[in-house]
């Protein structure tokens, strides 16, 4: 084994995350995370957003710790934007149904 062997191979000690598919992943994620929290106005009440590779190399996103009262309002955020969405899709549905209806 000569000493180019040796400086192809990756070790723990010259791995970096930016190496790793997770890294971006969990990036990517917690940036869109982010900027939805932003628009939101909750910016200040996720301190801990980040994110973050565990030992295996898997991506996370870290919420971290919130008060109650930023639970309850990420929770009705959540409960207003499911029901949009269900609202949409009934919609959409009523639309199909009713250009079956047109064309036979």
């Amino acid at each position: 084994m000569g000493q180019d062997d040796a400086t192809d191979r990756h070790d723990a000690a010259t791995w970096s995350p930016l190496d790793s598919d997770g890294w971006y992943a969990a990036r990517n994620a917690t940036t869109a995370l982010r900027d939805a929290l932003i628009l939101a106005g909750l910016e200040k009440d996720f301190p801990y957003l980040r994110a973050e590779l565990n030992a295996f190399g898997h991506g996370l996103v870290e919420l971290g710790r919130v008060s109650p009262a930023t639970g309850e309002r990420l929770a009705e955020l959540l409960r207003l934007a499911l029901a949009s969405g269900l609202k949409r899709l009934a919609e959409s549905g009523d639309e199909t149904t009713e250009s079956r209806e047109e064309r036979g």
